[in-house]
Order: C-alpha cells, then structure tokens, then sequence
C-alpha cells in the first residue's frame, strides 16, 4: 500500500477518504502567476526530487507535460497515481512552463478510476480525497491542455470539462459509466456537461451512458479539435509549440478572466457530487452493479 504521509494533504481537509468529510471548505490556491514567485525555487527543487511511478514529467519548449504512465492497465486511476497527479499540478503551476499538458501513455487516455484499487481501498479505509483532487483542476492557474491519445473513461472524461483546451485523436472516445456502476457524475461534470453540451445531451452521456467518438464530442463542445491519428502527435505539437512562444503572465490572467467567475459555481458542484458519492459508493446498489461488473469482465 501507498504510504499517504508522502503525499501533500488539501489545505482544510480533515480526511483522506475516496470522498473527503462533508462541509469542509478549501480555500482556492492563488490565481495569479506572481504570486507564487516566492515559492517557484523551492517547487522546481522539490520536483526534481519527486519520483513518480505512475506518470512521466516532461519540460520542453515552455510546456510542462504530464503523461499518465500506466499503459498495461490502460491508465486506470490508482491510488497513487490520484495522489502523484496532484503532485504533479502542484510542481506545474509552479514552474517557469507557459502552459501544462495532461495525456497518456500508449493507446489509452485512461480507463478511469480502476474499480480494483477502490474497492480495496474502501474497505481498508485508505481512501483519498477526491474534493482536494477535483478542486487541483479548478484552481489550476495556468492553461491546462488535454491531449487525448485514445479513450477518455469515467472521471477521464469528466476532468475534461476542467480543461481549457481539449484535442483528441479520432480514435478517441469518451464514455461516463456512472450509472452503469450504481454511481453519480463526477469531476463537476454535473455543472460543466450541461453548460457545455446542454441540458438533454448531458443527460444523456451522463445518465444514460451515451459513448460519444470524437467527432461527436466536438460538435457538443466538450472537443477543441480532432486530428487524424496517423498524425496526431505530430500535429498537435506544432500546434502547441506555437502557443509557448505567447506571453505566460498574460495567459494566466486571461484565463483567470474566463474562468474566475466560474470557480464558487464548480466549488459547489464538487462538494455536492462528493456527498452523493460518499453515500453511493457504499449503497447495496452499487455493491450490486460492480460485483456484476467484475463478473461480465471475468466472462470476457
């Protein structure tokens, strides 16, 4: 097991649970760049320190990149790799990078959180906070870019509405199985699917479970672009490479001006997702929808 005291606690959490104590308030990490000046040398030093077994860090041409590294297990969301992501945010806005890029390693995006892992983790009540995870995304205070390399599962699809940018392969897919699994939406997805895509398609990806290819994602606006997948990476980074020649602090206030009056409204949506959850995740009904979904898989 993963020794949670190596890991950074969520400033006014009181647990480290899959859903963290009801009412808990966090305050949100500063929203502009100059003020973390201060801080810059110690974050840097302390990230080359860092080993991360879960992810890759890269740090080129301005853009600090984040490469979820589980390719045999599809990127599925560990408990450690929850907690070396936030990690991995910390070190990046805190950096010199322009911009930071999140994707994955081989054919997948990431499966989503790995069903495994979280059942272990419940019942040994070693969970992490998903509220202190959810609200890294929210307070990030730099441009965040998804580079989606294949599909996009669970709260890998509902991180994407958190996202400034979102480019995907054509390959990609993008598929909510809450309900499936006897649990609710995620990630403030509740609030940012239906701002994006509107009230009744939300509903339908996010109730019923509706797998959008990529194509479909971009014409709902949770998509920037796709790109052919012969030419993906080499396509999105020309473009991004592009972007780091802007200037960083006027990046970050711009992007502070779109999406700060948004923040007390994805706050709120995060804090009721994670007390329905709290309460889901332990119902005899989802029990009941994993343990059947443990057996379809065993059947495959």
């Amino acid at each position: 097991m993963i020794n949670s005291e190596h890991f950074p606690k969520c400033h006014g959490t009181n647990s480290c649970g899959l859903f963290p104590k009801k009412n808990v308030k966090v305050k949100p990490t500063s929203t502009l760049l100059s003020s973390r000046v201060s801080k810059q040398a110690n974050a840097v030093h302390n990230s080359t320190q860092q080993k991360f077994e879960t992810l890759r860090i890269t740090h080129q041409d301005g853009i600090t990149t984040i490469i979820m590294n589980r390719p045999q297990r599809k990127n599925a969301f560990s408990l450690q790799m929850f907690n070396e992501l936030e990690l991995a945010l910390d070190d990046a806005a805190a950096d010199n990078s322009v911009f930071t890029v999140l994707t994955g390693a081989g054919d997948y995006f990431t499966s989503g959180n790995d069903l495994n892992n979280a059942l272990e983790n419940h019942a040994e009540e070693k969970r992490f906070d998903l509220r202190c995870f959810v609200r890294k995304f929210i307070d990030f205070p730099k441009p965040l870019v998804a580079v989606v390399n294949g599909p996009a599962v669970g709260i890998g699809a509902t991180i994407l509405g958190l996202t400034d940018l979102v480019y995907a392969s054509d390959k990609a897919t993008f598929n909510t199985p809450f309900i499936k699994l006897g649990l609710c939406p995620e990630a403030c997805s509740s609030y940012t699917f239906p701002k994006i895509m509107g009230f009744t398609k939300a509903t339908e990806v996010l109730l019923f479970n509706k797998i959008l290819t990529a194509q479909e994602a971009c014409s709902l606006g949770l998509v920037t672009e796709v790109f052919p997948d012969s030419t993906f990476q080499q396509d999105v980074w020309a473009r991004l490479k592009d972007y780091a020649s802007l200037p960083k602090n006027c990046l970050a206030y711009s992007k502070q001006l779109i999406r700060g009056l948004e923040r007390e409204k994805l706050y709120a949506a995060c804090d009721e997702e994670c007390d329905l959850l709290d309460k889901a995740v332990t119902s005899e009904e989802a029990m009941n929808a994993i343990i059947q979904f443990f057996k379809k898989k065993s059947r495959l």
